[in-house]
Formats: C-alpha cells, sequence, structure tokens
C-alpha cells in the first residue's frame, strides 16, 4: 500500500513537473532565444488558466462561464487570449531594455492579478472556480485518472518542445538569437528588432497559457493563490537558469531537477519543529537559491549549456 502511494505521489510530482517544463519552454523562448526578460509570468499563465477554466466549465451565477465547451477548445482559447494579451504588452513594452522590460511586466502581471481578485463577475474574485473539468473524467475516475492526465501533460511537452526546437535552429531563430547577442549590428543588417521581438514574447506568452490551462485541468479548482509569483515566476526563474538558458532540453532538465527539489524540501521541512513550519517556503526558497548557486558555479552556463546548431554550407 505503501508503494502504491509512493508511485502515485510520483505521478503527481511529474504531472507538475510536466506543467513547469512547458512553462520553462515559454521562457526560453523569451529570454533564451530572444534576450527578453519577462518577469510576469504568472501574470499570462493566470490568463491562460481562467480562459481555459471559463470556457470548459458548467453555467453558473458567481462567475462568466457556462459555455461547457470541449477541454481541447479550452486549451487553444488559453493559448489565444493568452497570445492576444501578451501582443498588447509588447506593443507597449518590447522596446524597453531588459531591466525597463522586467519592472514593466512585473506590473502588468500586478494588474492582472488584481483583476482576477476584483471582477466577482468575471472570476469569482478570491473564492475561484470550482468545476473545473479533467480530460478523460467520464472514462476513468480516481488515481487511474492521474496516469491518463500525465500522459496528456507530457504529449503537451513534448509538442512544445518539437516547436520550439523547430523555431531554434530556424532562420527565425538564428536572427533572433543575432538580435539577442547584439541587437545593433542586427538593426545594421536591416532586421527588424522590434518586429522580432513581439513575435517572440507573443509566441511565449501563448505557451506559457497553454500551461495555465493545464494546471487549472489538473487541480479541477482554480483561485488567486494558484498563480503566486513565488511558485510561478521565480521558481520558473531558477529552473531554466540551472538547467540551461538558450536550450531547450536544459529547460526540461532544470523544470524536473528543481521541482523535485522542491517536493523533496516539502518533505523535509513538513518534520520541523511547529515554530518552523509557517516559515517553511522561506527555507526552502533558501535552499533552492543556495542550491542554483552550487549549480552556477559548477556549471556557468546551466546543466546543458547552450550549444548553437551547425549551419549547413549547401
Amino acid at each position: 500500500m505503501e508503494l502504491t502511494g509512493l508511485f502515485f505521489y510520483l505521478v503527481s510530482v511529474l504531472i507538475a513537473g510536466g506543467i513547469y517544463a512547458v512553462l520553462c519552454l515559454a521562457l526560453n523562448v523569451q529570454w533564451g532565444m530572444g534576450g527578453l526578460f519577462n518577469a510576469g509570468i504568472a501574470g499570462f499563465f493566470a490568463v491562460g488558466a481562467y480562459t481555459s477554466a471559463i470556457v470548459t466549465t458548467a453555467v453558473s451565477s458567481k462567475h462568466l462561464g457556462g459555455f461547457e465547451l470541449p477541454i481541447p477548445f479550452g486549451l487553444a482559447a488559453a493559448m489565444l487570449i493568452a497570445g492576444v494579451t501578451g501582443w498588447v504588452v509588447a506593443k507597449i513594452c518590447v522596446r524597453l531594455k531588459s531591466d525597463y522590460l522586467a519592472m514593466a511586466s512585473v506590473g502588468i502581471a500586478e494588474i492582472l492579478r488584481l483583476v482576477i481578485v476584483n471582477e466577482s463577475w468575471l472570476t469569482n474574485g478570491s473564492l475561484g472556480i470550482a468545476g473545473v473539468p479533467r480530460p478523460f473524467g467520464d472514462l476513468v475516475q480516481g488515481r487511474e485518472a492521474d496516469l491518463l492526465y500525465l500522459a496528456m501533460v507530457w504529449l503537451c511537452v513534448l509538442a512544445v518542445y518539437i516547436l520550439c526546437q523547430r523555431l531554434y535552429v530556424s532562420p527565425w531563430g538564428r536572427t533572433l538569437r543575432a538580435i539577442r547577442d547584439n541587437e545593433d549590428s542586427a538593426r545594421a543588417a536591416g532586421k527588424d528588432v522590434d518586429w522580432f521581438r513581439l513575435q517572440t514574447f507573443v509566441i511565449g506568452c501563448a505557451i506559457m497559457g497553454l500551461a495555465g490551462a493545464l494546471s487549472a485541468h489538473y487541480f479541477k479548482f482554480l483561485s488567486p493563490s494558484a498563480t503566486e509569483p513565488l511558485l510561478v515566476t521565480f521558481l520558473v526563474w531558477v529552473m531554466l537558469m540551472a538547467g540551461g538558458s538558450g536550450n531547450n532540453k536544459g529547460a526540461i532538465v532544470g523544470a524536473l531537477a528543481i521541482w523535485f527539489i522542491w517536493s523533496g524540501t516539502e518533505i523535509l521541512t513538513s518534520r520541523l519543529p511547529p515554530e518552523w513550519i509557517t516559515r517553511s517556503s522561506y527555507i526552502r526558497m533558501l535552499l533552492v537559491g543556495l542550491l542554483l548557486q552550487f549549480v552556477l558555479q559548477k556549471f556557468r552556463s546551466g546543466l546543458i549549456p547552450e550549444k548553437s546548431p551547425k549551419i549547413r554550407s549547401d
């Protein structure tokens, strides 16, 4: 019985790790390929989560919804609305330098959070949205449903990885890396830097929206606490830096490694004296921060550093 419980705990960790892997791949498009410092990941994650929840839930007097569309439509709507939101943000902020873009994206993420909390007609405010359907919910119940959802999440990870890898090796990706490494030279070569940055930001935000939708359907309940910057923005940045910025495989490895460590520290801190348990989240952040320092000292470019593909001469 203990082995069964441990197995399904591992399944839950892998599901969450897969969702974080999608987020890391999205951030890798923006930062690893395009050099865009997005510190508002939680905002676009939340947009995707709430969009899919609203599109797929049943009729409710507490929030906007009642469309009861199939879950694939919810995932597509999450990507679309998060991408459109990213386009609006990019039109305003994408010309800013990295530090100013970071401050602007944090502010926009906070605006989105306040909208979620205060617009009760839309999101039911702090009470959240219940009854978010999960795929295959009519076919299986209980723990077996987690196995199907695990397969679905990692199919999404595979699809996003293939997309990001294609983008990376394409002429578009090479141009983007040239802009990241030397913006002035790229402009001198006639590249429309602002247009490439806008595309990069929108693609990354759309993928973040997909991750938010996957999270909403996994937990079947959505509230503002599920989109805390500590668990979304900060942790995803740590994952990408540890795994290897600019490398899609590194993004996935970093997400899994840090999430397993984060989950392991939860077990450790739960055994602390009662007066320390209330501070456990800060202790875990300290442990993750120390780990990141160790990794970056041993592997300056992350566990799997970026390696530019060879350009064919033919």
